[in-house]
């Protein structure tokens, strides 16, 4: 060092702090870098992704390398700047002093915040090709850095703390899913984000969330006068209808009105003949996931199940309809009885039909009703209450101001729903 000049000192100095910068920047580099994007890269056989795989999966000898090549590097450069103050001041102790506050300061800024920084906001451009230069330097450290990372584990199995190495193995959950998919909206248009997020749901939700209920079922009643049963196929406007005898809990098939063409054009058509047409009933247990169902009426080949509970009781039923709803939104074409559930008002209030899934008023209306309890806005309105209300009552859901319209019996038929009220009113509440 004697025969070094003030200048070779200094620039010795400043490469010391760009290598310190370096690790610095790889290990954040490192640790930030997407996994996903890296397995993307990966399979698309990218060299230096691969090569930052093989090192992120032994995470303790990367971490162990960076960090050992980092203090030296720290520790060299407090040496050299000493080496250069004594060579301008001479042995100063204030001199010492400043020096040593003023190298904290430059390897704080210059090799740790400005680089890391740098690589937490560019963590593939910075991690991948510093892995060529980490491979060899790990092999060089590793005596010393085996010996460190044996007192750690050592220091870790004394604490009884397990510690995971190989993030190669990490599993991405549905949440994680759902988090990518909101973070895609610059990438993907708003309709198919929401689609996106509609299919990761599908897994959330049940048959029951979804299904017509028992009492709103359209179906055949095979016992019934002809003329009647006649006219019902006639009017309806399903494709596919339950059939039962004498009560919905005796279903004995379900009837494609396709096939019934030919019994309608019968001179003398007997229930019977019409019971021969029928096609088996497939009955759904009621807490079947909606993505699992999909699939089930896929293998199948059907469109159309009857939900039941665990004693085996009619709840009401499901189409494969329905579930594409949940993932694509309302079709256009809708029976009669389904585009009057509601009608707008003046002040931009909503008639309801108190049946109204709140699934759907969620779906159609960008309402937030909580959907962890009651299926229906009545069931909704009864759950908020705890007791069965009178007309004119008014109530508050989901920042909504409700008033109960029309009641029959123990149900509530017609409400008025407002529009949501500032969050600051809310709060007042």
């Amino acid at each position: 060092m004697d025969d070094l000049t003030l200048g070779e000192i200094f620039a010795l100095l400043v490469l010391l702090l760009v290598l310190g910068a370096w690790f610095s920047a790889a290990e954040t580099s490192m640790m930030a870098l997407n996994r996903h994007r890296l397995n993307a890269l990966i399979r698309k056989g990218n060299k230096a992704a691969k090569l930052t795989a093989k090192l992120l999966s032994k995470i303790d000898k990367l971490l162990g390398s960076i960090l050992f090549g980092n203090t030296l590097l720290n520790v060299a450069a407090a040496a050299v700047t000493n080496l250069f103050i004594l060579r301008v001041f001479g042995a100063s102790e204030l001199a010492l002093l400043l020096g040593t506050l003023g190298i904290t300061f430059v390897l704080l800024v210059v090799s740790e915040i400005l680089p890391k920084i740098l690589a937490a906001s560019h963590p593939e451009r910075i991690a991948l090709p510093s892995s060529y230069l980490l491979a060899p330097l790990i092999t060089l450290f590793h005596p010393v850095v085996s010996v460190a990372s044996a007192l750690v584990k050592g220091i870790f199995w004394l604490l009884r703390i397990k510690i995971q190495t190989d993030h190669s193995q990490q599993k991405m959950t549905l949440d994680d899913l759902r988090g990518l998919m909101l973070e895609a909206h610059h990438f993907l248009p708003r309709k198919q984000q929401k689609m996106l997020l509609n299919l990761v749901d599908l897994e959330r939700i049940t048959v029951n969330d979804v299904m017509v209920p028992r009492n709103q079922i359209e179906a055949l009643n095979l016992n019934t006068k002809l003329e009647e049963l006649r006219q019902q196929i006639v009017t309806s406007h399903h494709v596919l209808l339950p059939v039962y005898a004498d009560n919905l809990d005796n279903i004995v098939g379900i009837l494609h009105l396709k096939r019934a063409l030919a019994w309608l054009r019968d001179d003398e058509p007997a229930n019977s003949t019409l019971q021969n047409l029928l096609l088996d009933p497939y009955f759904i247990p009621a807490d079947t996931p909606l993505l699992t169902q999909l699939q089930h009426f896929q293998e199948k080949r059907l469109r159309l199940g009857l939900v039941v509970d665990e004693y085996g009781e009619l709840l009401g039923l499901v189409t494969l309809e329905q579930i594409l709803e949940e993932i694509v939104g309302e079709f256009t074409t809708q029976s009669p009885h389904q585009t009057g559930r509601f009608l707008r008002q003046d002040h931009d209030s909503l008639l309801m039909e108190g049946s109204i899934s709140v699934r759907e008023l969620n779906r159609k209306f960008g309402f937030h009703f909580p959907l962890d309890g009651a299926k229906t806005l009545n069931g909704l309105i009864l759950e908020h209450l705890q007791d069965i209300p009178e007309a004119g009552t008014s109530l508050k859901i989901a920042n909504h101001p409700i008033e109960i319209v029309q009641t029959q019996g123990r149900v509530v038929k017609v409400v008025r729903i407002f529009p949501a009220l500032p969050c600051d009113d809310e709060a007042a509440d």
